[in-house]
């Protein structure tokens, strides 16, 4: 395989999932705040909260809408230009990624539409119902696609076939409770609810700072600031069980975002702050808190956390254990009789994928030499400084919004919602969560090179036989795609909120608070 296929590969999937992974989050939390908002409005039957909860929905319906149209495309990758992954591991993979479609975006689609244009044909409580369907839609999405990608951090539940020479489920209930999955569901999900938090008390921000439509600003940033407090704890809570999952599942990509060179004897210290060196394997000026990656890794104080070296040592047994795999595998391709081969083969079955990191530099493994096993061992240590960086970028906007939110809450709570300092934080602020959250999705997939499944299927062995002109085209033709629907994006975005939640210009009186609102909007999306 020419590694240029399979870097301009990477390099196109990239750019396509930082993309669409700008509109997810947003969906996933406005779909919650949506039913929170909804919820009150059908409690009090107060019009104000109809009018905020429809704005809102338009701002969600613009962000869906693109949402579905970038995430397609990367579906169709995995056949174009992953095609070797989809063969060898689409039997596990491809299921999840299956029952989403089925069930999660049909439930989308289904009702998203009667969300929209169902405000003056059902009963408060039953388009109530419908926006709850449509958010449930949504997390079920989030949480199939991140079972599938659970899968390729932990491959449970699945086993390599000799006979057909690939990966088949032999557990799904083990692929569906997948503890890496089940930790990355929870964990980007909250960082979604704190994205959307974020959104809609910068734009009330913005209305109150140009003394636009106080009343409507007000509520909203009241919802924003007691859901986003509570979504930006939950996303450190859950952050630290996904790091406490990577003790016993990704133990390499744990000790490269710690930049841990070298087995921390227990109780571990955390690196707060360092100059990580992949030239050099060693950080340097490290800042260190003690104790404090022990009680995150292990939950204890009295056991040890595995540094790069020992991690680079037990690739390198593995390796040579594959190598073993490998030779048993090429007999029984030879003589599938060959019970021996098959009983040597099940005992190093596990270590094969290790074996074929190799076939980056020899066409067969077996002719590998120590020299060259060993160089290949170092080759599973993902990028350290990428990792260290990210995370600790990630953590600490993190850290900061947990107290912007806190800031919030207490202004709402004692009616300073028009406080000019955190106001113009608050616009300021609205990027933050984008940051943090494309840094965590650059955490959580450099940080499994170089496997496309970890111990399973190299990165480099999975891409499809393209060439490298048809790969900058590709990349170049999304590239303008991309940016295109983005301007169209931002301007929708910014057009809907310049027009403000009364452009219908919708009549605030006195009504019977056991009737429906005798003056509903018309579709703000017409």
């Amino acid at each position: 395989m020419d590694l240029a296929v399979v870097d301009l590969s990477r390099l196109q999937f990239a750019l396509t999932a930082l993309y669409h992974f700008l509109f997810v989050p947003l969906t996933l939390g406005l779909s919650f705040m949506l039913v929170i908002m909804e919820s009150i409005y059908v409690m009090t039957r107060r019009p104000i909260w109809r009018t905020i909860t429809r704005f809102w929905g338009v701002l969600f319906g613009i962000n869906f809408a693109l949402g579905v149209a970038t995430g397609i495309t990367m579906e169709f990758q995995f056949g174009m230009n992953w095609s070797y992954y989809s063969h060898y591991v689409g039997d596990i993979f491809g299921a999840p990624l299956a029952i989403e479609g089925l069930m999660a975006f049909f439930m989308e689609a289904t009702f998203v539409g009667l969300m929209f244009f169902g405000w003056d044909k059902l009963k408060p409580s039953a388009h109530l119902f419908v926006t709850f369907m449509v958010a449930l839609g949504t997390n079920l999405s989030a949480l199939w696609i991140l079972i599938a990608n659970g899968w390729m951090q932990n491959p449970v539940g699945a086993a390599f076939n000799p006979d057909t020479m690939r990966m088949e489920v032999t557990d799904f209930m083990a692929v569906l409770f997948n503890p890496v999955a089940q930790a990355k569901f929870v964990h980007t999900v909250s960082a979604g609810y704190v994205c959307a938090s974020v959104f809609v008390l910068g734009v009330s921000a913005f209305y109150l700072l140009r003394g636009k439509h106080v009343g409507f600003a007000k509520r909203s940033m009241t919802v924003a600031s007691a859901f986003g407090l509570a979504a930006s704890l939950s996303v450190v809570v859950l952050g630290d069980q996904s790091g406490y999952a990577l003790t016993d599942n990704q133990k390499m990509k744990l000790a490269a975002l710690e930049a841990m060179w070298h087995t921390e004897p227990a109780p571990a210290d955390l690196t707060l702050i360092g100059i990580p060196s992949m030239k050099d394997r060693e950080t340097h000026y490290g800042v260190h808190i003690p104790w404090v990656m022990g009680l995150i890794a292990t939950r204890t104080i009295d056991k040890p956390v595995a540094g790069i070296f020992e991690l680079v040592a037990t690739a390198q047994d593995r390796i040579e254990s594959g190598v073993v795999a490998y030779d048993a595998l090429q007999t029984v391709k030879a003589n599938p009789q060959d019970m021996a081969a098959r009983a040597v083969f099940e005992t190093h079955r596990r270590d094969l994928g290790y074996a074929l990191l190799l076939k980056r530099h020899v066409a067969d493994p077996r002719q590998a030499s120590p020299e060259l096993i060993q160089k290949t061992a170092w080759e599973t240590v993902p990028n350290v400084p990428a990792l260290f960086w990210s995370f600790r970028i990630m953590a600490g906007i993190g850290m900061f919004l947990i107290a912007f939110f806190a800031t919030a809450f207490v202004l709402c709570s004692v009616r300073m919602h028009e406080t000019k300092w955190f106001l113009r934080i608050a616009v300021l602020a609205i990027p933050l969560p984008w940051i943090a959250i494309e840094f965590g999705w650059i955490l959580a997939e450099f940080g499994r090179q170089p496997w496309a499944v970890d111990g399973v299927l190299p990165t480099f062995l999975g891409a499809s036989s393209l060439t490298v002109p048809q790969l900058w085209a590709t990349i170049v033709g999304f590239t303008l795609l991309y940016g295109a629907l983005a301007v169209v994006e931002v301007r929708l975005m910014l057009f809907a909120i310049k027009k403000g939640p009364f452009h219908e210009q919708e009549t605030f009186g006195e009504t019977d608070p056991q009737q429906p609102d005798p003056r509903p909007l018309a579709p703000a999306v017409a």
